[in-house]
């Protein structure tokens, strides 16, 4: 028999072949796709302008209200300003009646003039306070909380309950406040302002 003879028994032992995938070695396992045996991270909630858990960019409606605070505070102050500056003319002209009617004495004329001078301040106070609070509430829209969207919706109550009493006492006016307070509430109550003002601050 010839060296080469599969069939000699001193010969080398013949080449095997390897054997065909799935009969007596294991395959690797190809690497699997995500979702089929390995775990996959959790999904990102992704929030106003696509960052994580909230807005990042003021929505247009928390920016209008913020403008409308601005432009009631201005008003404010000015009616605040305007009332102050009343009350010098009221006594005076309160003075120069009573002087020339010649009804009241000068201390009862006195009296009158310091009350209702005192009055005109107090509303010009109140005035100045209103808008003291409008124009802070806008500067923290920015910044601010839950809290805030809360405070410049119960000054817009406030300010269209004032304008309603207005409207009935026949102050044209008071469309302007009043249409800008029902606003301000409008917007400051829509989702896209709760989501802002609810954000996550790191």
């Amino acid at each position: 028999m010839s060296f080469g003879d599969p069939k000699n028994p001193y010969g080398p032992p013949p080449q095997q072949q390897p054997p065909a995938p799935g009969y007596g070695y294991p395959q690797q396992t190809p690497p699997q796709q995500p979702g089929y045996g390995y775990p996959t991270a959790p999904p990102v909630s992704q929030g106003y302008g696509g960052y994580p858990d909230g807005p990042v960019a003021i929505p247009g409606g928390v920016k209008g209200a913020r403008i409308m605070l601005y432009v009631l505070g201005a008003f404010q102050v000015i009616g605040g300003v305007a009332l102050m500056v009343a009350s010098a003319w009221f006594a005076d002209y309160i003075s120069d009646s009573a002087n020339a009617d010649g009804s009241l004495s000068s201390e009862d004329t006195d009296t009158i003039a310091n009350f209702g001078a005192g009055v005109f301040i107090a509303f010009g106070v109140v005035a100045l306070g209103f808008a003291a609070w409008g124009i802070l509430t806008a500067t923290k829209f920015s910044t601010g909380g839950n809290g805030i969207r809360i405070s410049a919706i119960v000054y817009a109550s406030f300010v269209t309950a004032f304008s309603v009493v207005s409207l009935i006492s026949a102050n044209v006016f008071a469309l302007i406040s009043l249409a800008l307070g029902i606003l301000i509430i409008v917007f400051c109550s829509k989702r896209d302002a709760g989501q802002w003002f609810n954000r996550p601050r790191y």
